[in-house]
């Protein structure tokens, strides 16, 4: 009997040996750095400045790290702060890495042996006129060993999968960040022009009484009185569409938090805020009818952007997460082509059972002392007539990965068109901001001296009427642009997938979330230490994440 085990160990040590032998498929390997504008540079394309332009790229990533900072304005600070502990977004990219996590532990734990059943049976079996009592009980373990490596292939697809829920968080931190900047520059706009309105309506009722009190002296006839009355109303009526885009900045800047819209206006109100407005009306104010020139040292509720140099390295883009999504995607379908190509070859396994089965006559006791059954053994399977289904699946692997690389250079496409835009806008937009500087200056003034002249007499009322309609054109075309500038700003830094790094080394699932998950489902030991995000440098390289997210999905791979 030993040495039928003997023999039977012999020829299982040889398929042992075979397991893992060799692994089916393309080996993925990182995506060369595409062809960027030649107008961009590249701080590794000249040998002599190299070292120069790797300073200039450290403190450029440096800089996009915390832009929102640059504004200088700590209400922005506070609600980005906020938006990326709370925004729901967020939170569901952290619950989709916990995700990743557990898929790659399924995909690690088929290296084991896949069957490991326990079954078990009594029954009462009734033959003619006889019956018998029937009991069974069996252990049956199989393993198919990896010769080929199927299931290798399958954990590297869910680590590469792992790895861009890690990249994909950041890119939707990114998005967070960039929206919660653009709703309050609009905010604070839209508020802008309101102080501005408001201003005007002020102007435009001391002109209808001054048209009144000129109409009952008899110097001009009703037709100015009405003129005057349907300017100021017209204005006025511009106001609720102001307040509008007040009301609809403010409920975007709440769902971007995930509050009710009315906490995200305690937050909004600030006495910071109050002292500017204050500083605000008093510039704009210093008469009243007349008004006074404005230049760039004016007080502005619109958050002052900073100055943006012209040129960009062109390697800063190349690290914006999307990318590394995109890229880790291609590696994981990559790695889908070598599971799929193992179908072709015959599978080898490992199969034991131990049991006992006994069956009685009714009313006598079972015996298991001749009823132990052993069994084990190899054996292998192979699809021989398989009809092209499993090359037509290899092929069809295949062609998932040439779309998934394709995707890739789409990508960066759209990056370096929207890293174009976003610089050629910046700069038209300044230039525009001048011209419009320009424009409020002279209607101010033409309106100082309109007011004057018409108060003497010298000229007639649609002058004067004319100077107020261009001065308030101008005005709220001007607030306008200083917003167009400074969401040109934060349009830039998203194409530069600037902002993740605020998240580094954080909770990606809240205590909260952890508890309710742990009181509703038996997570063992894995939501006890808290769920971090690998601390990253300032560049979300593929290579980076795979190496410092490693302990975290073998951690969550085992459990």
């Amino acid at each position: 009997m030993l040495n039928k085990y003997v023999k039977t160990c012999l020829v299982m040590m040889p398929l042992l040996g075979l397991s893992a032998c060799t692994t089916l498929g393309p080996d993925f390997q990182p995506l060369e750095a595409k062809k960027l504008p030649d107008s961009w540079k590249n701080s590794a394309s000249d040998s002599d400045s190299k070292s120069d332009s790797e300073s200039e790229l450290e403190q450029t990533m440096q800089a996009s790290a915390q832009w929102w900072k640059q504004f200088n304005d700590p209400t922005l600070n506070l609600l980005v702060e906020r938006a990326n502990t709370q925004n729901l977004d967020i939170e569901a990219a952290g619950l989709r890495i916990l995700q990743a996590r557990m898929i790659l532990g399924i995909s690690d734990s088929l290296n084991y042996p896949q069957v490991q059943v326990a079954s078990g049976s009594l029954a009462k079996v009734y033959r003619n006129e006889s019956s018998l009592n029937s009991a069974a009980l069996s252990f049956d373990a199989g393993w198919e060993m990896d010769i080929w490596g199927k299931y290798a292939r399958g954990v590297e697809a869910s680590e590469a999968t792992l790895y861009a829920s890690i990249a994909s968080y950041n890119d939707i931190a990114v998005t967070i960040t960039s929206e919660v900047a653009r709703n309050y520059i609009n905010f604070r706009t839209f508020q802008e022009r309101v102080l501005l309105s408001r201003r005007n309506i002020q102007i435009q009722q001391r002109v209808v009484h001054i048209t009144q009190v000129q109409y009952d002296s008899g110097n001009v006839t009703e037709l100015d009185v009405q003129q005057a009355k349907s300017q100021l109303y017209t204005t006025k009526a511009a106001l609720p569409s102001l307040k509008l885009g007040m009301m609809q900045a403010r409920n975007a800047l709440a769902v971007l938090l995930g509050v009710m819209p009315g906490e995200i206006v305690l937050m909004l109100e600030s006495e910071q805020l109050k002292a500017k407005v204050d500083a605000y009306n008093i510039e704009y104010g210093r008469a009243d009818t007349k008004r006074t020139m404005t230049d760039e040292n004016t007080e502005s509720i619109v958050p002052t952007p900073p100055m943006l140099d012209a040129s960009i390295d062109a390697s800063l883009v190349m690290r914006r997460p999307d990318l590394q999504v995109a890229e880790l995607l291609a590696h994981a379908q990559s790695a889908k082509i070598g599971s799929a190509e193992a179908a072709l070859y015959p599978s080898f396994s490992l199969f034991g059972s131990i049991g006992i089965n006994s069956n009685t006559p009714s009313g006598s006791s079972f015996s298991f002392s001749d009823s132990l059954t052993l069994s084990a053994g190899p054996s292998f399977s192979w699809n021989i007539f398989q009809y092209g289904r499993i090359k037509n699946n290899v092929r069809l692997e295949d062609a998932r990965l040439q779309e998934a690389l394709t995707n890739y250079n789409k990508k960066v496409l759209l990056a370096v068109q929207e890293v174009s835009g976003a610089l050629e806008s910046y700069s038209l937009y300044r230039e525009q901001k001048a011209l419009r500087m320009s424009s409020v200056n002279a209607s101010v003034r033409a309106f100082n001296i309109s007011m004057t002249q018409y108060e003497n007499g010298q000229i007639g009322f649609e002058r004067l009427l004319n100077s107020v309609e261009k001065m308030t054109r101008s005005e709220d075309s001007y607030a306008q642009i200083k917003g167009n500038v400074a969401n040109q700003v934060v349009a830039l830094y998203k194409s530069l997938g600037g902002g993740w790094q605020i998240n580094n080394g954080k909770a990606f699932i809240s205590d909260a979330t952890r508890e309710l998950m742990r009181q509703r489902t038996d997570w063992g030991d894995v939501l006890d230490e808290p769920q971090l995000l690998p601390v990253l440098g300032n560049k979300p390289a593929v290579a980076d994440i795979q190496q410092t997210s490693a302990q975290l999905s073998i951690k969550g791979g085992n459990e």
